[in-house]
């Protein structure tokens, strides 16, 4: 496993994506998160406090945010991510689909730059956690999914019609069945206590440790007053607390890639583990350095790195395809030069193949038909580049599949009486 390329105590501020591929590959014990959750409205701070001027939008719009990169990345190495986003698009709409365009790119780096010793604790509420939780199933297999935590963030609110919202989740999956892993225990009921036990003797009233930790849980209040900042989605340290200490150890590295007022970093420090924070808003850096200067600042002596310089890898390099990477140890390099992007592979592939489909020769006059395909599929070792690419009418792509070259496509056609006369 390669060693981290950071300092510990790493704040950065800017898109987290252009950092978290600046890390090393298997570097990180923890990923432990609050991203955006598609709330389709604005956030803003309370005034007056400290974290007053932070704000952030979580509206999302598959024209304005999603980037014809992302979708290329996604569609070429991760199919069946992209299986989630079209699902999303046709059961929900674009703004579901963009917003998980835009985790999916993020989780494929969070899952490449995890040990496989190391765990992600994503958290979310009813909005988008069905459809993240098939997204991080699609990333990091749904063999690796350890819980679906619920946390009773409230103990009750009125809403204008139907069930109050009292509860988040927060999906928690490892890298691989070889995790860390410490249990926890939830305090006994006074109650419980009261009545089971009644005698003590010279150690006091003694009693186990508590109730194994459970997947719901309650015990835990909101960001408490002392702990309050102002920040609009601010959550506990305490349940921060609960996922660093139950997934990783004294030492480890903890990475929060949405870090907002530094929640996580301020656990993570409290825990006896190194730490790395990033954020995009001004006001949010502000936050989590003012935060981590004035109550850490007697939990150690080093300084804090703040950047806005994404990290140089020091690693080998590999992108975030790591099912790819370790089923197929054949694939070829890409030919060096600049990758192009699937709209321009189109383009000129229409014109190279004269209108006609790549597995049966039928001609199609609307661009909107084809199916951008691999000739060697990924899976056997075919690169990206477009000398490994080619046009499919729909049909031919669904035969075709993730298996099938396009020489067998082509005799299974024939064989079949597909190809055009």
């Amino acid at each position: 496993m390669a060693e981290i390329n950071v300092p510990n105590r790493s704040l950065f501020r800017g898109d987290n994506l252009s950092f978290l591929r600046g890390l090393n590959s298997d570097s990180v014990d923890l990923v432990a998160t609050d991203p955006p959750f598609n709330k389709g409205r604005d956030f803003h701070a309370t005034p007056d406090s400290l974290a007053a001027g932070a704000s952030f939008h979580d509206r999302w719009s598959w024209e304005e945010d999603v980037e014809g990169e992302w979708e290329d990345a996604i569609r070429d190495d991760w199919p069946k991510v992209w299986q989630v986003i079209e699902a999303a698009n046709n059961a929900w709409g674009k703004d579901m689909g963009a917003f998980l365009c835009y985790m999916g790119v993020r989780l494929m780096e969070m899952h490449r730059v995890l040990k496989p010793t190391g765990s992600l604790y994503l958290h979310c509420d009813d909005t988008a956690d069905s459809y993240l939780r098939l997204l991080l199933d699609a990333v990091f297999g749904g063999a690796n999914r350890r819980s679906h935590l619920i946390w009773e963030r409230s103990a009750g609110r009125s809403d204008t019609k139907g069930f109050a919202r009292i509860h988040d989740s927060v999906l928690y999956y490892s890298k691989s069945e070889d995790y860390s892993w410490h249990d926890q225990y939830d305090p006994l009921d006074k109650e419980y206590v009261e009545r089971l036990y009644r005698h003590s003797d010279d150690r006091g009233r003694y009693m186990t440790a508590g109730i194994a930790a459970r997947d719901v849980i309650t015990h835990i209040a909101r960001a408490a007053k002392k702990e309050r900042t102002g920040y609009p989605t601010q959550k506990p340290i305490a349940l921060y607390r609960r996922f660093i200490d139950a997934s990783s150890n004294a030492g480890d590295i903890v990475l929060d890639p949405f870090c907002g007022c530094a929640t996580t970093l301020i656990a993570a420090e409290q825990a006896g583990r190194r730490w790395i924070g990033i954020d995009l808003w001004d006001e949010a850096l502000d936050i989590a350095r003012a935060r981590v200067e004035a109550e850490c600042q007697n939990l150690f002596g080093g300084d804090v790195l703040y950047s806005e310089i994404p990290p140089q890898r020091t690693d080998d390099g590999a992108v975030a395809a790591p099912p790819l990477a370790s089923k197929n140890k054949r694939r070829a390099p890409e030919p060096p030069g600049p990758r192009l992007t699937r709209a321009q592979m189109i383009e000129i592939l229409i014109k190279e193949q004269n209108g006609l489909c790549a597995g049966c020769d039928r001609r199609y006059d609307d661009p909107r038909i084809w199916h951008l395909d691999h000739k060697q599929p990924r899976s056997e070792g075919g690169v990206n580049h477009i000398s490994n690419r080619a046009l499919l009418c729909p049909p031919c792509n669904g035969v075709k599949g993730n298996t099938l070259t396009l020489t067998g496509l082509r005799r299974l056609n024939a064989r079949n009486g597909w190809m055009a006369a």
